[in-house]
């Protein structure tokens, strides 16, 4: 087991310079391949295709979902076939294996009305609120990733021109543009921010955007409990997190006619069929929507 755990952690540092997973991905490929040779216990060359069915079908009777099930195997596909190529044995066993059917799940967006009403949830003029409003505004008005938010610095904002810099998977950059409303929340941040520094006299050399009391970078998690906790503020029953902003993002720009192209670009999706989901929103339905919601339709402006 010890030659195996070396081998997991290599396949680990090499997915992270290839393809620059998160920390909290990383993890999970690590414990998804802890939990399936717990299950084998047999040596790394005895794993044949029956013994990876095996775990497959004793993930599905523990009552695991398909989705969770299917990112366990993609997890031990991507740990084989790495094993291979770098010739540390010879026949890939998970090659053959087959994938779940999993039924795609459209992605849950706020109609614009409660998005309004959650970005402007924070409103007091303290640092902890100012900072909430822009990490609301910037998660809406950017449909950036979560880790991307929590990766940005001072010097990737560029405020006079209206864009940021973002890194996303496997490290690539790109430009996405602010949009006013998060532009102003960024400008008001960035003051209360500066005087926060001066006062407590932060002396670290990184330069975090997002940032606690005590100067340290924000956290994923800490950003999700931001986003959740004004959900609840505003009445939101459903769980919101900053997953359901981004794909309010890519919905209302679907709505308002974005080529699908464009939104794959600001999204950072490589692949155009990632993006294709937010297609599957049935028209109508989108447009009943809009009619409620957007503030372009209502007769009193």
């Amino acid at each position: 087991m010890e030659e195996t755990l070396t081998h997991i952690n290599n396949f680990l540092k090499h997915i992270k310079i290839q393809r620059g997973d998160s920390p909290h991905t990383l993890r999970a490929y690590k414990n998804d391949l802890k939990e399936f040779f717990n299950f084998a216990k047999i040596e790394l060359e005895k794993i044949d295709t029956m013994v990876i069915r095996g775990f497959i079908s004793e993930q599905i009777l523990k009552g695991n979902s398909k989705t969770t099930v299917s990112r366990k195997l993609s997890t031990i596909r991507s740990f084989f076939s790495y094993l291979y190529n770098e010739g540390i044995i010879t026949i890939n066993p998970a090659r053959v294996v087959s994938s779940l059917k999993i039924k795609r799940k459209l992605p849950k967006f706020l109609t614009v009305d409660d998005t309004f009403k959650l970005v402007e949830a924070p409103s007091e003029d303290k640092f902890t609120v100012q900072r909430d409003r822009a990490i609301l505004e910037l998660l809406y008005g950017c449909g950036i990733r979560v880790s991307e938010m929590c990766s940005l610095n001072l010097e990737d904002i560029e405020l006079k021109d209206g864009f940021i810099k973002v890194r996303g998977k496997g490290n690539k950059e790109r430009i996405v543009p602010t949009g006013q409303k998060a532009k102003e929340a960024l400008k008001k941040y960035l003051a209360i921010r500066q005087i926060l520094k001066i006062k407590k006299n932060f002396s670290s050399d990184e330069t975090p955007l997002f940032i606690n009391n005590r100067g340290n970078r924000l956290s994923d998690r800490q950003i999700r409990r931001i986003v959740l906790k004004y959900a609840k503020a505003i009445g939101l029953q459903d769980k919101i997190g900053p997953h359901t902003l981004r794909h309010t993002f890519a919905s209302h720009l679907l709505m308002e006619g974005a080529d699908l192209r464009v939104i794959q670009e600001l999204l950072g999706h490589s692949s155009l069929s990632t993006t294709q989901i937010y297609t599957h929103l049935d028209l109508k339905y989108l447009i009943e929507i809009y009619d409620k919601s957007h503030p372009l339709t209502k007769e009193d402006i």
